[in-house]
Formats: structure tokens, sequence, C-alpha cells
């Protein structure tokens, strides 16, 4: 595993795009923090910039970092779910601009086992996870259902032991009013 994560660090260190089973689906990643980087995930996947990507952290000390006005009931929420949530913030900080919603939203999932928190551990910082399809295609439940196209795109495909033959899109949840809003369950 620590080879697949040094041949991702590069991809990620040089802004360049990688395949990977994320703790979810298969998605396109790269370098959050990095506007060159994460244009190249919008070309690839054929999708309009003003549809935001999500973003992958490993701790809640990392998404600290990237979001204004963290509400403290969101911790609390999060510690108990016992499946990946992502959750849509409504003001983010230090991330380009192309990984903001056109709302301003964020959304952020924090991932704190397997080998992406490992990766995201030791690149430092968050990277994008987008669904490993062109956009408005269905989304690929195994590997070989992601297109050459996809395949042939990125700059290295990641193959370790996390991966998964049946996959589901993780919880997206909001902090509207005080309450949490289920979105997508």
């Amino acid at each position: 595993m620590q080879t697949q994560i040094n041949r991702a660090l590069t991809v990620l260190n040089n802004q360049k795009i990688l395949l990977y089973a994320t703790d979810t689906i298969w998605g396109i990643g790269c370098d959050a923090t990095n506007f060159e980087a994460v244009n190249k995930v919008y070309k690839l996947k054929k999708r309009e910039e003003t549809k935001s990507l999500i973003v992958l952290v490993n701790s809640f000390e990392m998404l600290q970092n990237y979001v204004k006005n963290f509400p403290l009931e969101i911790k609390s929420y999060l510690e108990k779910q016992t499946i990946p949530t992502t959750v849509i913030y409504n003001k983010s900080k230090n991330l380009p601009k192309n990984v903001i919603a056109k709302d301003n939203t964020i959304a952020i999932r924090i991932v704190n086992n397997g080998f992406v928190a490992e990766l995201i551990n030791a690149f430092g910082k968050p990277i994008v996870s987008t669904s490993a399809n062109i956009s408005g295609k269905e989304t690929p439940l195994n590997f070989d259902e992601i297109s050459n196209e996809i395949k042939e795109g990125v700059d290295f495909i990641v193959h370790h032991k996390d991966y998964k033959k049946e996959v589901k899109s993780s919880k997206i949840i909001r902090f509207v009013d005080n309450k949490i809003v289920i979105l997508r369950d």
C-alpha cells in the first residue's frame, strides 16, 4: 500500500489527477487546494464549474482550516454516524474558487480510516473526490464500469486493498436554521 500512496502523492504534488476507490465510490481526485489541478478534473468529467466538487479531509482539525463558522452541532452529529457523511458548509476558506459552489457552499467529508485517510494524512491537504464518470452519465458501481475515457484521462489509477465490489454514495447533510437537514440518505 505504501507504494500506491507514494505514487498518488507524486500525482497530487504535480497538479495531476488520479482515479481511486474512496470510502464510498470510485472517484477522480486531485489536490483540492490547487486551481489548475481542479480544472483538469472538470475538463475530464466535462462538467460545468458551477457544480461544485466534494472535498475530502482526514480530521476535524483539517476541516477547520477550510471552513468558516464550523457549527459544533455538526461535529456531534458526525461523531455518531456509522456511514460516510458529506456536509454542505456555507462558507469556505483556503480553497480555490473552482471547488466552491456558485452559492458559496462547499461539500466536505471527513474520511478517518482506510487508504484515503492515509493518503490525505501523508499529503497534508484535502483532496477532491468526484464520481468517476463523465458528467450526466451513470455513476460506476465498480471499477469495470468506469469508462475508458476516464481511465485514460487520469494520470494514475490507484489500486489498493480498500477496493470494494459494492459501493454507495455518501449521505449528504446541511445545517440550516440550527437544524440538520438530510439532503441524500
